[in-house]
């Protein structure tokens, strides 16, 4: 999942959430249950399944709701679906879902919901990013290659209220990805009313979670999350309205929060260190990598001793702790730490991987590397522009990447910053010549990492391509599916092929530091996922 994208147990969805305080008891001695929270990006869309930024997602997570929910510690809850079952192969999977489940206009939610949802992200049609997903679901690889219709899926209505899904190969986190918005349900009848405004705007769509959106206009700075008066369980949703305002610089952010008009507010690396003493101040980690893409369709992309020496030339520890901050750190991998432990003996799936001499900072070697690759392909002279998301952080990233990389003889960087949504459009059109992105985890395993960087993969920035790499995937993900020690030697010797030809150029995972005030509870964070689940949230004060 792009930013501007999702828990451990096995193999299932890693996460080591934080929930802001204790939850307490639903009676609290505040009479007004609103908060404020800074946000860093805007949303681009609450079309689950067009989406691919971060922001969406934690804003779908709270606005809709899927056949379960996540709650604290990852544990599965029930959401739509008030009971389920799976066959003894592991191949079949039944949801019982509740009869008063509504969407925000009034609509029952159904089955059919499900069913409609699923096949218009599998569809070809709709070019959704998130497909890969479906991988495993019963004829959804064959769909979105075109070789069978979409109604083919692996998902059918027994009636209004009954569902039933049929796989093509057990997926261990199969419950977990039900809670990920990505298998949310959708209202058919708004989708055709709407038509290519669907999800565009806040009235452009309708909702069946906690809350619904409002006061969002497509590119509004500032929306509301308010009180789902529909939502089955109301009853147990405390929080009247959640107030969002986009900050673009923190300093704007602070001093909100010092004004007292933010209960939340993020804070820039600066910031976080000069209050790290501050009692309210919160760190989060995410599983997430931040990594540069180097077009490689374009001729100068194409030399692998080029991309290692533009890798090397980064001290990425002087990065992690003196421009990015917060919480971040350097895993010398594109997998982030924490997310997953080897089947055989739990060791970190960061401590089983080979760092290759590309992720580790030498000036000369990466100076000498450089003029070879520079002779090899026969240019005398490289410039090019960066491209990346125009928050007062990533224009800071942006500059210390400019000034590593122009150590490099011949090597001129320029820099484009530009808003969230452009950038997104941009990467998914691959409309730049190097641009940085980033992804967090859709759940608890290497793979999600690992997928989309095979050949083809829509979110595939770089566009690298590598035979090998491709069929350790594919095995991974088919014929080692169900023997976890050959899956996971599977993904790191990829990962392994990977970091070597710096197929993409990672450079850290992210932390966040945050101010929270002490009233402000029950807000379940995950580190993975979609992050923010407001449902218990509540006011106490």
């Amino acid at each position: 999942m792009h930013l501007s994208k999702r828990i451990t147990v096995g193999i299932g969805l890693a996460v080591v959430p934080l929930i802001l305080a204790a939850c307490g008891n639903s009676s609290t001695g505040a009479s007004k249950q609103e908060f404020s929270t800074s946000s860093s990006d805007q949303l681009t869309s609450v079309d689950l399944s067009k989406s691919t930024a971060l922001a969406t997602f934690n804003t779908l997570n709270n606005v809709g709701e899927g056949l379960v929910r996540l709650g604290a510690n990852s544990k599965v809850e029930p959401g739509i679906a008030k009971t389920n079952s799976v066959s003894k192969d592991g191949l079949t999977y039944t949801f019982n879902l509740r009869k008063n489940a509504k969407w925000s206009n009034g609509d029952p939610v159904t089955a059919q919901d499900f069913v409609y949802s699923w096949q218009r992200t599998v569809n070809p049609k709709t070019a959704s990013q998130y497909t890969y997903l479906f991988s495993g679901i019963k004829n959804a690889d064959s769909i979105v290659n075109k070789k069978k219709p979409v109604s083919s899926l692996g998902i059918k209505a027994d009636g209004k209220y009954k569902l039933t899904v049929t796989l093509e190969k057990r997926i261990p986190y199969f419950k977990l990805l039900m809670g990920f918005p990505v298998f949310f349900p959708q209202n058919e009848k708004v989708v055709n009313k709407y038509g290519s405004k669907y999800g565009t705007t806040a009235k452009t769509q309708v909702y069946n979670g906690p809350f619904t959106l409002t006061n969002w206009n497509g590119s509004s700075m500032k929306y509301t999350l308010k009180r789902n008066k529909s939502y089955w369980d109301k009853s147990d949703v405390k929080m009247q309205q959640i107030n969002v305002q986009v900050i673009k610089e923190q300093s704007t952010g602070l001093n909100l929060y010092n004004q007292k008009k933010l209960d939340m507010d993020q804070l820039s690396t600066t910031q976080a260190k000069q209050m790290k003493n501050d009692k309210n101040l919160v760190n989060r980690r995410q599983s997430s990598s931040y990594y540069i893409a180097f077009n490689q369709k374009n001729k100068m992309f194409k030399n692998e001793k080029m991309r290692q020496a533009m890798s090397m030339i980064i001290d990425r520890d002087e990065l992690v702790s003196k421009v990015v901050g917060g919480g971040a750190v350097n895993p010398k991998s594109f997998v982030s730490q924490g997310l997953a432990k080897s089947p055989a003996d739990g060791t970190d799936f960061t401590k089983d991987i080979e760092v290759p001499a590309a992720m580790k900072h030498n000036v000369a070697q990466a100076k000498k590397l450089w003029n070879e690759g520079l002779k090899e392909s026969g240019q005398t002279e490289v410039s090019f522009t960066l491209l990346n998301s125009d928050g007062y952080d990533m224009q800071q990233l942006s500059q210390y990447l400019q000034s590593e990389l122009q150590q490099l003889p011949h090597l001129k960087v320029s820099l484009s910053n530009i808003p969230g949504r452009t950038l997104l459009s941009r990467q998914a059109d691959h409309d730049f010549e190097a641009s940085v992105c980033n992804w967090f985890a859709d759940f608890s395993d290497p793979i999600t990492f690992l997928n989309i960087t095979t050949s083809g993969n829509g979110s595939n920035n770089a566009q690298w391509s590598n035979k090998t790499y491709d069929k350790l995937i594919d095995a991974s993900n088919n014929a080692d599916a169900n023997d976890a020690t050959k899956r996971w030697n599977d993904m790191v010797k990829a990962q392994n092929i990977l970091l070597k030809e710096q197929g993409i150029t990672p450079l850290y995972q992210s932390g966040e530091a945050w101010l929270v005030r002490p009233y402000v509870k029950g807000i379940v964070y995950n580190t993975a996922g979609a992050n923010y689940d407001y449902k218990s949230a509540y006011i106490d004060k």
